[in-house]
């Protein structure tokens, strides 16, 4: 818990590591909701 407030005294900017992180998530999200999306309209077929 006391690591977390020293942080927040630091104005921090995301690394790039971190937006690649971010952008990784956002890809498996869409492509889990695609494969729902696809499957779904397998079944109403």
């Amino acid at each position: 818990m006391t690591k977390t407030t020293h942080n927040k005294q630091v104005p921090r900017k995301p690394s790039k590591r971190e937006r690649r992180n971010k952008i990784i998530v956002y890809i498996m999200i869409v492509a889990m909701v695609g494969s729902l999306v696809t499957s779904g309209l397998y079944f109403l077929i």
